[in-house]
């Protein structure tokens, strides 16, 4: 496995591959010892700086999260959810052939191993609250605002009404 670090405008992300595949970036308090720089740990980088500028609205990164064949039908549901859209836990339970499974749609939200990748930070209550997010609710309406392009808080109910 190789780890890398990367100071964002959310805090310092924690990187790490194997076989050139990401298995997990997760928010960090700090850099570790390790902090390994090939080509495909530059991409990814430079990818998030797109990102993180609003210049890149989808990854081309491969990923192999670590979790469960449940987990793994969600997240990659997940990815289905456009940039700079929302969609509700029971939307995604609906989508993926299980209506009432939206607090096991939250659960693997939770446990989620490729934040922004994966992005668990697109998906809200049904009564459009932000709902949980691991990193905390700041933070989703954080990355929220990042793919809207503003400072403020976004209008949750508006913003789901775009993507209908």
């Amino acid at each position: 496995m190789e780890k890398s670090y990367y100071n964002s405008p959310i805090g310092i992300l924690e990187i790490i591959c194997e076989n050139n595949k990401l298995v997990s970036l997760k928010l960090v308090d700090c850099c570790g010892k390790s902090n390994v720089e090939n080509d495909f740990i530059k991409d990814i980088k430079t990818q998030l700086d797109e990102y993180f500028s609003g210049k890149r609205t989808t990854f081309n990164i491969k990923i192999n999260p670590k979790g469960t064949d449940f987990q793994k039908l969600v997240w990659s549901e997940l990815q289905n959810i456009p940039y700079g859209k929302i969609k509700s836990y029971s939307e995604i339970a609906a989508a993926i052939g299980n209506k009432n499974a939206q607090r096991a749609i939250g659960n693997a939200c939770n446990k989620n191993t490729i934040m922004i990748i994966i992005p668990c930070h697109r998906v809200i209550s049904k009564n459009n609250n932000l709902g949980g997010f691991a990193y905390g609710c700041d933070l989703k309406q954080k990355l929220l605002n990042i793919e809207n392009g503003i400072n403020q808080r976004l209008n949750i109910q508006s913003l789901h009404q775009r993507d209908l």
